[in-house]
């Protein structure tokens, strides 16, 4: 279950930073704001990814 679980986390990261890519591009941000705007994505993303584990860690266990 973990392995799947981080192969999935990590999927997860990759599509929205790849959207987050995407999204920088098309505004033309300058380097220091698309720098904010990864590291306020990847931080929620990190907290919705160990709050849905620790979720299926206490329905599995």
């Amino acid at each position: 279950m973990n392995i799947v679980f981080i192969v999935y986390a990590l999927l997860i990261l990759y599509i929205f930073n790849s959207m987050t890519q995407r999204y920088c591009d098309k505004l033309d941000m300058n380097q220091a704001k698309q720098a904010r705007v990864f590291r306020v994505t990847n931080i929620m993303i990190l907290i919705l990814l160990v709050s849905s584990y620790v979720k299926v860690l206490n329905i599995s266990g």
